[in-house]
């Protein structure tokens, strides 16, 4: 990792610090640079004043380089001759130089000539992008450069000061840009989903955002989406890469970021979100750990967010739950729901083992027993205790509630129906 910050103007320490911890947090560990060390240090452009010194001379000793205005311009070899340029509405040199041709590992054989001589050190002193990422790549012993499409324009340039300083350019391969999730242009760092530390704070699971962001265009050929970081350096390939460019997707990154919260072990799961379960009050030191991961295991396969955890168990710790009032209304509209809720819990005192095996063969007789079908027993007891039409399976969800909870909290609905 090099910081590209010869910008004095737009760099910050704080704004360094939010990219480093972002890369730290999605997994995105670098082997040199910045607080790691290397060979091939500084890794700040703004420490290698003396290395581009030492690359510029080169190129005045070659005599590519002239002064004019108080700035260094690069001079290209070929044929000089003046045009007269419309917008400037005066006569300009330009040159006849040889195209630059690469074998662009996306965008195939591309071929481009600079016509005109340009800037490599401004009038302030500070050497331009164009010269400083070549001389880093020359001095880093860069050998891929891969960067976004956007840049292609900008590849001329930068062979021409890779073989003026006498090296032959590195491999290049252009992506396509990412687009805002909705209307044109490319994302930027003001669009919607484009800070990492949203993510953060909204409790995505790293794995799953790098694994999208990984996805944006590029698709292996087995077209999988989710996986392992070690799958996915194995299946890399500049093969896969689209050229067309790729639209953010914040849906289907919450789609891979709940695959990833639904194949947590569930250790894990409980680490994760035992400190929002609490900011919740729904859990304190003194709550069952045992309760909490039965209550986590059987709605693990339901869950789609961390941050929307607390509303989907959170009746499981809290008595004073809702009651969804569409649900409720759709639910007593057909039937006898409130007399099959009254059988079940005049039955429940007397089952001795409250497994999800004995609730149900429980079910199986009442509605033998009443000429129903044991259905006609189950939306109406998830709503009583829970307050919701859906959720974790209902026979798990009760046995993990325990008799006397639900007792108590069926008896509570009857009541408030009556």
């Amino acid at each position: 990792m090099r910081i590209e910050d010869t910008d004095k103007e737009r760099n910050t320490e704080e704004a360094l610090q939010v990219l480093l911890d972002g890369m730290k947090w999605l997994g995105l560990d670098w082997d040199e640079g910045p607080e790691v060390g290397g060979d091939y240090g500084p890794y700040f452009q703004s420490q290698r004043s003396e290395i581009y010194d030492e690359y510029l001379q080169k190129l005045k000793d070659a005599n590519r380089t002239y002064e004019k205005d108080g700035a260094v311009f690069f001079r290209l070899d070929g044929e000089r001759y003046t045009e007269y340029d419309e917008y400037k509405k005066e006569e300009v040199e330009k040159v006849r130089a040889e195209p630059q041709v690469i074998d662009d590992k996306v965008r195939g054989r591309v071929s481009r000539a600079e016509e005109k001589d340009f800037v490599i050190v401004r009038s302030n002193g500070e050497p331009v992008f164009h010269f400083v990422n070549v001389v880093d790549d020359i001095s880093m012993g860069i050998t891929h450069v891969i960067r976004g499409e956007d840049h292609l324009s900008n590849t001329s340039k930068h062979c021409e000061l890779f073989r003026a300083l006498g090296h032959e350019p590195p491999v290049f391969a252009h992506i396509p840009l990412i687009l805002k999730t909705t209307g044109p242009g490319k994302m930027s760092k003001r669009d919607q989903g484009a800070l990492i530390e949203e993510y953060q704070q909204n409790n995505f699971l790293p794995a799953a955002v790098r694994n999208y962001l990984c996805l944006l265009g590029w698709s292996p050929k087995d077209d999988s989406e989710v996986m392992p970081i070690e799958d996915i350096i194995e299946k890399f390939d500049f093969g896969g890469i689209n050229q067309g460019n790729a639209r953010f997707d914040e849906q289907k990154m919450s789609h891979i970021n709940a695959e990833y919260i639904r194949n947590l072990p569930l250790e894990t799961l409980a680490w994760m979100v035992s400190p929002i379960l609490a900011g919740k009050g729904l859990v304190d030191d003194s709550t069952d750990e045992d309760y909490i991961q039965e209550v986590l295991r059987i709605s693990q396969p339901k869950m789609t967010s961390l941050n929307a955890l607390p509303e989907l168990i959170g009746y499981f710790f809290n008595d004073d739950y809702s009651i969804n009032e569409k649900t409720e209304k759709k639910l007593l509209k057909k039937g006898e729901p409130l007399v099959r809720l009254k059988e079940f819990v005049d039955e429940l005192a007397s089952l001795e083992s409250l497994t999800p095996e004995a609730l149900e063969t429980l079910f199986e007789q009442l509605a033998e027993k009443n000429c129903v079908k044991k259905f006609d027993y189950y939306p109406i007891s998830r709503l009583a205790v829970s307050g919701v039409g859906g959720g974790p399976d209902l026979l798990p969800l009760l046995a993990t509630l325990g008799k006397d909870r639900l007792i108590s909290r069926i008896n509570h609905y009857l009541s408030s129906q009556s």
